[in-house]
Order: C-alpha cells, then sequence, then structure tokens
C-alpha cells in the first residue's frame, strides 16, 4: 500500500486470514455501538448543546475503529489533537480495553504476521514499527517471538530470490550491494544478508570469492 503507518491494514500472503478477522470483528463492534449511540449525540449537536467529553472521546475512538483496528496511543493521540480532558480520555480507552475493542496485544500479533508474510520485513524493522505506534516493548517482544532465526532467513532468501533476476547483467559487487541492501532496508541483519545473497549468486554461478565482507 502506498502505506499509511497510521493504520494496520492486512497484507496479502499467507496468513492474513486472522488478521483479516481481527479488523472485521473490531469494525462489527464498532459499528453496532456507533448505531446505538449516534442519534442522541447528533440531535443534541443540532439544537448547539455542549456534548459530554466522554461521549465525544467515545464517538471518537468509535469512528477510527471501524473496521481499521488502532492502538491504544494511536487512539490517545487522536483524542488529544482533538482537546478531550485526558479524565475524558483514559475513562473511554479503559472501557474499551476492557469490553476487547482496543487490544494491543492482538495488534501486534497481526501486524507481525501481515508485514513479514506480506512484506517480508524481518524483526527488528517490525519492532520499530510497533514502538512507534506506542505498544509496550513486553507486547512487542511477544509478538516478534512469532519468528525464530529459520523462518526469518527463509524469508530472506524468498525476497532475494524474487529480486534477483532484475540484477542480472550488473557486475558482481553491484548485484551484491543492491540485494544486501534491499535486505537492510527490510530491518535484516549485515550477517545474514551477506550469507544469503552470497549464496543465492553462488548458485547462479557467479564467483563469490572475496564477498564475505562486510558490505
Amino acid at each position: 500500500m502506498a502505506e499509511s503507518e497510521d493504520a494496520y491494514e492486512p497484507e496479502a500472503g499467507p496468513g492474513t486470514g486472522s488478521d483479516a478477522g481481527f479488523g472485521e470483528g473490531v469494525g462489527r463492534r464498532a459499528r453496532s455501538r456507533t448505531r446505538s449511540s449516534g442519534s442522541p449525540s447528533s440531535s443534541r449537536a443540532e439544537k448547539g448543546e455542549p456534548r459530554d467529553p466522554v461521549e465525544q472521546a467515545r464517538n471518537i475512538c468509535l469512528r477510527l475503529l471501524t473496521g481499521t483496528p488502532r492502538t491504544r496511543k494511536q487512539l490517545a493521540d487522536a483524542l488529544r489533537k482533538r482537546d478531550i480532558p485526558d479524565e475524558a480520555a483514559e475513562e473511554v480507552l479503559s472501557r474499551f480495553e476492557d469490553v476487547g475493542l482496543i487490544d494491543d496485544a492482538a495488534f501486534a500479533d497481526a501486524w507481525v504476521e501481515s508485514r513479514h508474510h506480506g512484506r517480508g520485513l524481518a524483526r527488528r524493522a517490525l519492532v520499530r514499527e510497533l514502538r512507534t505506534k506506542g505498544v509496550d516493548s513486553a507486547l512487542i517482544d511477544e509478538a516478534v517471538g512469532q519468528l525464530d532465526s529459520d523462518q526469518e532467513e527463509a524469508t530472506a532468501r524468498e525476497l532475494v530470490a524474487r529480486k534477483l533476476r532484475s540484477t542480472r547483467g550488473l557486475d558482481r559487487d553491484k548485484r551484491l550491494r543492491r540485494l544486501a541492501g534491499m535486505l537492510a532496508r527490510k530491518g535484516y541483519g549485515e550477517g545474514m544478508a551477506l550469507r544469503v545473497v552470497r549464496q543465492a549468486l553462488a548458485e547462479e554461478g557467479e564467483d563469490t570469492e572475496g564477498l564475505d565482507e562486510p558490505f
């Protein structure tokens, strides 16, 4: 996607069914709650009466959550930008956590599943993204723990295999830099990137002598 880092959107690829279900479940509940609370708020707004900040916070969160799971921090930031008092925001956010409309652990799990399988991101990149969304470090560690080194390396090999053809015709060192750079941007460490690219080039018949040095 022209990626919006403000929201989780399932990627195409293996394992996205549960991601989509997570988003759809949030969306269904949010839409139901929006229908049940929309009319009184609209009526009061039309009469020019002041709205209760808790109700404002609730409606803002429901709109933001409809079809798009978000972290507690993302919602808190949105409420702050709309000048919702901290006390009202805290009350609504805590209530939403209690009923499962906000679930940072599920968000992190779905994000890792989607971004690894859909975009090929390594653990380091996934950790960085989840931190920007305000997910707790313990929940991040648990989510990225789904990926072990073997799975991460297998994904790196798939990425290189897909990109390899487009580098044919370039000299060996340029191919190395281009392929290793692609892996680095996705969060793969230098050692793994070099090893994976070196093996891929060797399998194509490239002379890999001297390619053990860091790139």
